[in-house]
This record gives structure tokens, sequence and C-alpha cells, in this order.
């Protein structure tokens, strides 16, 4: 029939997302081009919500650090924590290693989120970056048009179905190393700057001492 042609097609359409490096506009652009790459994935057929929360989860974090939690997640070791888009979610002791209340295991986010960081890795790997010093600069998940499908009810009536796909974009950026402050020579070293008030303290110990 006409319908099932359209939901075969459809079908395609939302198994099209695919992940690449430069195919999309960033909402953000990196501090140093030369010391980061990107990664972005659209129209991938996975919860905007699950993916928001997951992908809010791993922000700021190291590379490594960000794949072995969602690994962890993966294996029900650690917990992605719900603080928004949290209705009706369950309460979990494992919520209170990161010092939150509801938490879920959402798979399918994690794992659409771990092949994007492994595919931006890759991109590092390229430009010649030290992935063991890389950060998640930035991460960004965005509501994708709607996949629509039909649900039928009583009385020969039918409701909508529909999937709910996001848009994933990240930024990789090599950390900045501490820089040790050297030892400053006798002649170089600025004097102290001594304010009025601890100068008359002073003017006042001397005159009380002699």
């Amino acid at each position: 029939s006409s319908w099932a042609q359209g939901s075969k097609q459809q079908g395609r359409c939302a198994g099209a997302g695919q992940v690449a490096a430069g195919a999309m506009k960033y909402s953000r652009e990196a501090e140093n081009s030369t010391k980061s790459c990107k990664a972005s994935g659209s129209d991938l057929r996975v919860h905007f919500k699950n993916t928001c929360v997951t992908a809010a989860a791993i922000k700021k974090m190291q590379l490594k650090k960000a794949k072995k939690y969602l690994e962890d997640v993966l294996e029900h070791k650690q917990a992605i924590p719900f603080r928004f888009f949290n209705g009706c979610i369950g309460r979990h002791a494992q919520a209170k290693m990161t010092n939150a209340t509801q938490c879920r295991w959402p798979k399918k986010s994690c794992e659409f989120l771990l092949h994007l960081l492994k595919n931006a890795e890759s991109n590092a790997e390229v430009k010649g970056l030290d992935t063991d010093n890389l950060e998640i600069f930035h991460i960004q998940v965005n509501r994708a048009q709607k996949q629509r499908r039909r649900t039928y009810r009583a009385h020969g009536r039918t409701n909508p179905y529909m999937s709910s796909p996001c848009h994933i974009e990240l930024i990789l950026q090599e950390k900045d190393r501490a820089v040790t402050k050297g030892e400053e020579d006798e002649e170089t070293k600025r004097p102290k700057k001594i304010f009025k008030k601890r100068l008359a303290q002073q003017r006042s110990q001397a005159l009380t001492a002699a």
C-alpha cells in the first residue's frame, strides 16, 4: 500500500543520520582551531531528552574519562544523573556518585555519544593532536525534525506516534598545561606593596618597643 511505501521511505530517512567532521554549522568555535577538533551528527535516531542529559553529564570532562564513564554506564557501573527532563524518573543509590537523586542508564544515547567521541578522537589523530590531553570543550544537543508514525486506537481512529531525533555537535580541545612559576632573583624580585594602615601599625609597634 501507499502508506507502507511511505513508512519504508521514512525509515530510510531516519536511519540516514551520519556522523561527520564539518557537515554542519557549529554554534560555537574553539578558542584555538589548531589545537581542537570537531565531530557532529545530524538527524540521529536517538531520543533528544536522554541524549541532552547524557551530554550535560560529560561536558568539560577529559576525553579518556568521558569514554570510560559512558562505558561504565552501559555496564550499569555508573549512572547518568537526570538534573533536568526528570519527570517520572526513578531514584537510585548510584545517583549519589554524582550528587544527584534521580538517574538512569540511557543505553542508546551513550552508544551514540561514545561513537561520536571516537570519531572526534580519530579527527584529532589526523591533525596530530595529543589525544591524552584532550577535553570536551563544547557539546550541544539540538532537536531535529520529528519522524511521523501512527498508532491504532479503538473505533477505527489513529493517533500520532512521533519519534524525537536530535542533532549533536562537539568540540575537543587540548587542555593547557600548567606552567610552574620560576624562581625570581633577588634583584628582579618586586618589593611587596605595603598599605598605609599596615605602615601605621608598624610605626606604632616600633614606638612601643622603643
